[in-house]
C-alpha cells in the first residue's frame, strides 16, 4: 500500500500535500506551526484536515507493521504463498489482517485441534471433498480407537465435522462476505432484562433498528444500559439467507454420503464459531464509529466553548451557588487578580436575603464591579432571584451572565488550583475561577482536564486515550490560533503552545521570576530546554506587548522578520506604527503581490499573512464569535407560554439537537428537525456552542422540567 496515495484519497488532497504534511510531521514540527507557518509547502492544510492527516498516518503505519508481522509469522511456519502474501499486503484494514492470519494465529485448544491429534484430519478432507462413494459410516470405521477417544463411527465423523467447522470458519473471504451481508441487512435489537424496572433506558427495552442505518447515540447509549445490566443486545442476522449462500458454495454435487454431514458441519460452523465472531466485529465496529463520532462533536463543542471571546476591562464579581454552605463570591479585577471573597447564605436553609444583598451590594460599590458572574449549578436559579431582585433596587449599572461552570469543582480541588490560590478554600478558587471565566474563558478552561468541561455525551464510555489525544489537540489549535502573552501567560496556558511541554512552560514562568518580563522573543533561547527548534515551533505563538521589536508583537514569525522589515520600509512606513494600532493601509500600497512577494523570498501566503498581521497586530479572533447575552432580569419555567420569542446561548450540540440556556436555569432542547427548515443530518452543520440564537418555545413540562424549543420561527 502507498501510504501518500491513500491519505490523499482519503482526505481528498493532492499527494504531493499528503507527502508535504508527512515529511514535516516526521520532521518534528506541531500540527499549530505546520498549519500556520508552512502552508506554502502543504498548499494551506489546515489544523484540522492536519490533525486527521497525522491520526490516519499512524493507523496506516500500524496496520503496515502488522501486514509485516503476520508475514513473517506465517514464512517461519513455512506455509506463506505469494498469493496469501499479496492478500495480505493489499488488506486496508486491521480486520481484514487478522481475518487472513486466523487460520495460522497460534490456537487455544478447540474441538478441531482435538479432533486433529485424534488423527481425525484425513476423514475431514474424505468429507470435504465430497467425493466418497462409500457412506460416511464405512469410511470412518479405520478411525475408530478407543485409545484416543473415538469410541464409534459416529464420534469420527462427528470430530470430523468440527475440523471442517473450523476451517470454513477461518476463510478470510467467507467472514468478509458474512460480516458484508450482516451489515447490510442485519439489526441490532435490545430488550429490558426486568420491563417493570424504571430507567433512563426505557425507549430500548424493546427495541430494533437497522445496523446500516442505526445513529451513534443510540448505540452509546445501548452499550451504557447493557453495561449496567439493564439492557440485552444482540445482532440478529439474516442466518437462513447466509447458511444458504454457504451450503450452495461449499457443497459439491449431489453425495447423499456426504452432503447431510456437510450441511450440518456448515451450521455448526455459523452458528458456534462465525456468528458470535462476526456479532463482537460489528458491535466492535459500531462502538468505534460511535464513539468517533461523539469525540468529533465533543471537540468540535469544546473549540466553541474555549473561543467565546473574552470580556476584557470589567471588574467581575463571580458567584458559586449552594445552598447549606452559603454562596461563594470573589471579586477579580480586569486583569484577573483576586481582590476580595466572602459567604453569603442567601438560599435555603438560612435564606438571608437581606444581608447578602448588603454584603454584595457593599462589594459592588466599594470595587466597581460592572458584572456578576454566576455559575450554573446547585442553587443557580434561586441565587439568580436575589441577584435580579438586587439589581432592580440599587442605583449602579451591573449586568449578570450565566456561567456553564463544569469543571470548576475540578479545577478548584486540584493541585494546580492549591499552587495559584493557598491561602483561599475550594469555594473560593471555584467562585474566582467563575469570575475569570467570564474574563477569558480560553485561560481559565486550559486549566481544567478538558473531559470535564461538560460539552459532550457519553464522554466516559469513550476510548479514553483517544478522547483525551482529541481534545488536548483541539486545546493546543484553540491556544496557538490565538497566542499568549509571554510576560502574562500561565504555566496551564504556555503548556499548550507549540512546541513546549510543561517542563518549558515552568522554566519560561521561573525565568520570568527571575530575570524580569521578556521584553524580546530571543530571549526564549535562554530558558533551559528550549533549543532552536523548540524555538522555531513556539516563538510565532507567544506575543510580548511593549517589547524592543514591534514585529514580536505580532503573529509574524521571527524567520520571517527580515521580509517583513523590508516589505514596510519598501513601503514607506515605520516599525513603530505596529504599536499604536496597526499599518491600516499596508496591503493597499502593495502593487503586484507575486512580485512582491518574490522580491521579499517569500510565498504568496507567507506574504498575505504579514500583512494581515501588520494591518491588524495580534488580533484575537474571538472577537468574531458571538457575545455573551448579559442579563439583568429572570424568568422562570412558570413564566414561559408556548409561542414565546426568546434569545439564548447553546450550551451542549449532541447528535440529535441542542440545548439552549434561554435564562430560566433549565436549559430547552431544540431536536434535531427544529433547528432548520431543511434538511440536515447534523446539529452542527446550524449550531456550535456558545452561539446566540432566537428559538420559540413549543411546549413546557415543568413537573419533568423538559423545554422543548424550536429554531423553525
Amino acid at each position: 500500500m502507498n501510504i501518500i496515495t491513500q491519505l490523499a484519497e482519503e482526505l481528498k488532497i493532492r499527494p504531493q500535500q499528503a507527502e508535504a504534511a508527512v515529511s514535516l510531521i516526521d520532521e518534528g514540527n506541531t500540527i499549530p506551526f505546520i498549519a500556520r507557518y508552512r502552508k506554502e509547502i502543504t498548499g494551506a492544510l489546515n489544523d484540522e484536515v492536519l490533525r486527521n492527516l497525522n491520526d490516519r498516518l499512524n493507523y496506516l503505519r500500524s496496520l503496515e507493521e502488522k501486514k509485516q508481522q503476520v508475514i513473517r509469522s506465517i514464512e517461519e511456519q513455512g506455509k506463506l504463498t505469494e498469493e496469501l502474501r499479496e492478500k495480505i499486503l493489499s488488506a486496508t484494514t486491521l480486520v481484514a489482517v487478522d481475518d487472513l492470519y486466523l487460520p495460522y494465529r497460534p490456537k487455544r485448544r478447540t474441538r478441531a485441534t482435538m479432533a486433529r491429534e485424534r488423527g481425525l484430519e484425513p476423514l475431514a478432507e474424505i468429507l470435504f471433498r465430497q467425493e466418497t462413494e462409500r457412506s460416511m459410516e464405512e469410511e470412518a470405521l479405520p478411525y475408530i480407537d478407543e485409545e484416543k477417544g473415538v469410541k464409534t463411527a459416529a464420534d469420527a465423523i462427528a470430530g470430523a465435522m468440527d475440523i471442517i467447522a473450523e476451517n470454513i470458519a477461518e476463510q478470510a473471504e467467507f467472514r468478509n462476505g458474512i460480516r458484508k451481508v450482516t451489515m447490510r441487512e442485519g439489526n441490532l435489537i435490545s430488550r429490558a432484562k426486568d420491563e417493570k424496572a424504571e430507567s433512563v433506558y426505557e425507549m430500548y427495552y424493546q427495541f430494533q433498528d437497522s445496523l446500516k442505518k442505526i445513529s451513534g447515540h443510540r448505540i452509546l447509549a445501548i452499550n451504557r444500559g447493557e453495561k449496567e445490566k439493564l439492557l440485552t443486545v444482540k445482532v440478529e442476522a439474516p442466518e437462513a439467507q447466509i447458511i444458504h449462500a454457504l451450503n450452495r458454495t461449499i457443497i459439491r454435487g449431489n453425495n447423499p454420503s456426504t452432503e447431510e454431514y456437510m450441511k450440518k458441519a456448515i451450521e455448526d460452523s455459523y452458528q458456534r464459531l462465525i456468528a458470535p465472531a462476526i456479532e463482537r466485529d460489528i458491535r466492535n465496529e459500531l462502538t468505534e464509529k460511535a464513539q468517533e463520532g461523539a469525540i468529533l462533536v465533543f471537540g468540535k463543542n469544546l473549540a466553541q466553548l474555549l473561543m467565546q471571546p473574552p470580556i476584557k476591562g470589567q471588574t467581575v464579581l463571580g458567584w458559586d451557588p449552594a445552598f447549606r454552605t452559603g454562596c461563594k463570591l470573589a471579586v477579580v479585577d480586569p486583569t484577573g487578580k483576586v481582590l476580595d471573597t466572602v459567604v453569603v447564605y442567601p438560599t435555603e436553609p438560612q435564606k438571608r436575603i437581606a444581608e447578602a444583598k448588603r454584603t454584595v451590594h457593599a462589594m459592588i460599590r466599594r470595587y466597581h464591579v460592572g458584572l456578576i458572574s454566576l455559575g450554573n449549578g446547585t442553587a443557580s436559579r434561586e441565587s439568580e432571584q436575589v441577584i435580579t431582585e438586587l439589581l432592580k433596587e440599587i442605583p449602579e449599572k451591573v449586568s449578570y451572565v450565566i456561567v456553564n461552570e463544569a469543571g470548576a469543582s475540578v479545577y478548584s480541588a486540584s493541585k494546580l488550583a492549591t499552587e495559584e490560590f493557598p491561602e483561599f478554600d475550594v469555594g473560593q478558587r471555584s467562585a474566582a475561577s467563575i469570575a475569570r471565566r467570564l474574563q477569558d474563558p480560553l485561560s481559565e478552561l486550559v486549566k481544567i482536564d478538558p473531559k470535564a468541561i461538560g460539552v459532550g455525551q457519553y464522554q466516559h464510555d469513550m476510548n479514553q486515550k483517544k478522547l483525551e489525544e482529541t481534545l488536548n489537540g483541539v486545546v493546543e489549535d484553540c491556544v496557538n490560533r490565538v497566542g499568549v502573552d509571554l510576560n502574562t501567560a500561565s504555566v496551564s496556558l504556555l503548556s499548550y503552545i507549540s512546541g513546549i511541554n510543561r517542563t518549558i512552560a515552568k522554566n519560561i514562568v521561573s525565568y520570568r521570576e527571575e530575570n524580569g518580563a521578556f521584553t524580546e522573543r530571543k530571549q526564549l533561547l535562554k530558558v533551559p530546554k528550549i533549543g532552536p527548534k523548540a524555538f522555531q515551533q513556539c516563538a510565532g505563538f507567544l506575543r510580548i506587548t511593549d517589547g524592543k521589536d514591534p514585529l514580536d508583537g505580532t503573529a509574524v514569525h521571527p524567520e520571517s522578520y527580515e521580509a517583513a522589515r523590508k516589505l514596510i520600509r519598501s513601503l514607506g512606513c515605520r516599525e513603530e506604527d505596529i504599536l499604536h494600532g496597526g499599518l491600516k493601509t499596508l496591503g493597499k500600497k502593495i502593487g503586484n503581490r507575486e512580485e512582491t512577494a518574490s522580491e521579499l523570498g517569500i510565498g504568496l501566503m507567507t506574504l498575505d499573512d504579514i500583512v494581515e498581521e501588520l494591518e491588524r497586530p495580534g488580533r484575537d479572533p474571538r472577537n468574531d464569535m458571538p457575545k455573551p447575552i448579559l442579563r439583568t432580569d429572570v424568568l422562570s419555567m412558570e413564566d414561559l407560554k408556548e409561542g414565546m420569542i426568546l434569545k439564548g446561548t447553546v450550551r451542549n450540540v449532541i447528535d440529535f439537537g441542542a440545548f439552549v440556556d434561554i435564562g430560566v436555569h433549565q436549559d430547552g432542547l431544540v431536536h434535531l428537525s427544529q433547528l432548520s427548515d431543511k434538511y440536515i443530518k447534523h446539529p452542527l452543520e446550524v449550531v456550535s456552542v456558545g452561539d446566540i440564537v432566537e428559538v420559540k418555545v413549543m411546549s413546557v413540562d415543568l413537573k419533568k422540567k423538559r423545554i422543548q424549543l424550536t429554531m423553525r420561527i
